[in-house]
């Protein structure tokens, strides 16, 4: 069995448990044609999910056998039909099922990073950083690069950023800074007493009264969010998601957010069919529908790009689940996107077609996809994302058409 190697909390940046939303809060409203405003959200599933699990290749002839226990879809059963029998998605995600009828949702397969040392810290950063391999030394996260390269115009909010948790994750870490908020289980202070607060630091510690004067800024834009959702294990989920949709909704709010969901490490007890992956993917599912929701007009123009750092392996293990792998799933949603597909160069699943012998082969780089939505949604230019935001990619050519 592949031993699990998470770092420690202060090394990764990130909140442990259900994770954080963190949002970039200054993109440029100009450049962009029309009345196009715009939003970009990344969801991070810590842990690496199980692609096969999540989107079955019912149509592959040895999946059943090399999957064993862990397929799905016997009789028809626990998978959702995509693309006219080849592809299935787990039947836990049919809100998801939903936007990809509607054509607002893209699902890519063999997909994966540069990295293939299964280790979820390096694998974390290479996702986050957007460098070839894990780097202790890296101070800023490609999202953030994203920031700092879209072209100057008109800000649409004053506040340089917004985390929602008390840490910033590596993906938005870097220059273009960020605020943090958290959801409040206290009673808080009046508004006035904190106004106080502010003028007395303005007196003595100004950078301390500008952070306090824009954290109320931040509470005034959440005032009113639903986050006493529903109890269960979607709660911590939707919690995150309705707080970054809310924020992202916001005519003066945020055009780039990540949010961070822990909890995919399926070494034992995987349960893809009724068990706590399929409960994970579930939670997962009605979250993205609630971010959609709570987006409300500003969904027609949001792309959200659902990935992890590596899969899992093709076959499972003697305790029910599956191990570190390479390739797997990612999604994209949203109004913006050009969807009703699955998209797979298919790498096939006999032995001798097996990464290593034991994980589904990668035939797509994760940062192809990611170049073709900042290319195309956001109108970054080749150049900058092969030398500024994914450094050293430039033979990875930016996938066309993934928006509408």
């Amino acid at each position: 069995m592949q031993r699990c190697s998470y770092p420690t909390i202060s090394r990764r940046r990130l909140l442990a448990g259900a994770g954080v939303v963190a949002a970039w809060a200054a993109m440029p409203r100009v450049g962009f044609a029309g009345t196009r405003d715009p939003r970009l959200v990344v969801v991070i599933l810590r842990g690496a999910l199980d692609g096969l699990a999540a989107v079955a290749p019912i149509g592959d002839p040895n999946y059943r056998s090399l999957r064993g226990a862990l397929a799905l879809g016997e009789g028809g059963r626990d998978v959702l039909p995509l693309d006219g029998g080849f592809f299935a998605l787990n039947d836990a995600m049919p809100k998801l099922a939903g936007y990809y009828r509607k054509g607002e949702a893209t699902i890519v397969h063999a997909a994966a990073t540069p990295y293939r040392d299964r280790s979820h810290f390096d694998g974390q950063n290479v996702l986050e950083s957007g460098l070839e391999g894990p780097s202790t030394s890296v101070r800023s996260g490609w999202l953030n690069r994203v920031a700092g390269a879209l072209p100057a115009g008109e800000r649409v909010g004053t506040s340089p950023g917004l985390a929602i948790g008390p840490t910033i994750p590596l993906i938005l870490a870097g220059p273009a800074g960020t605020l943090t908020w958290s959801p409040q289980t206290f009673n808080a202070a009046r508004e006035d007493t904190a106004l106080r607060l502010a003028s007395l630091y303005g007196e003595t510690d100004q950078e301390l009264a500008r952070l306090l004067t824009e954290g109320l800024e931040t509470d005034r834009m959440m005032a009113g969010t639903p986050f006493d959702v529903e109890k269960g294990p979607a709660r911590a989920f939707r919690i995150l998601a309705n707080g970054a949709g809310k924020l992202l909704a916001k005519a003066d709010g945020p055009r780039l957010a990540t949010i961070s969901y822990e909890g995919w490490d399926t070494h034992v007890q995987e349960g893809a069919d009724n068990g706590r992956l399929a409960k994970n993917l579930a939670a997962l599912d009605v979250s993205l529908d609630d971010l959609a929701r709570t987006l409300g007009p500003a969904w027609s123009d949001t792309v959200v790009a659902v990935v992890t750092e590596f899969g899992r392996t093709a076959w499972g293990n003697g305790g029910g689940g599956t191990d570190h792998g390479t390739a797997t799933t990612a999604f994209l949603l949203g109004g913006a996107v050009k969807g009703g597909r699955v998209i797979a160069d298919w790498p096939g699943l006999r032995q001798a077609d097996l990464q290593d012998g034991r994980d589904l082969r990668p035939t797509t780089d994760l940062r192809a996809v990611l170049k073709g939505v900042l290319r195309d949604h956001l109108g970054l230019s080749e150049k900058v994302l092969a030398t500024d935001v994914f450094p050293g990619s430039i033979g990875v050519r930016p996938m066309a058409g993934l928006v509408a």
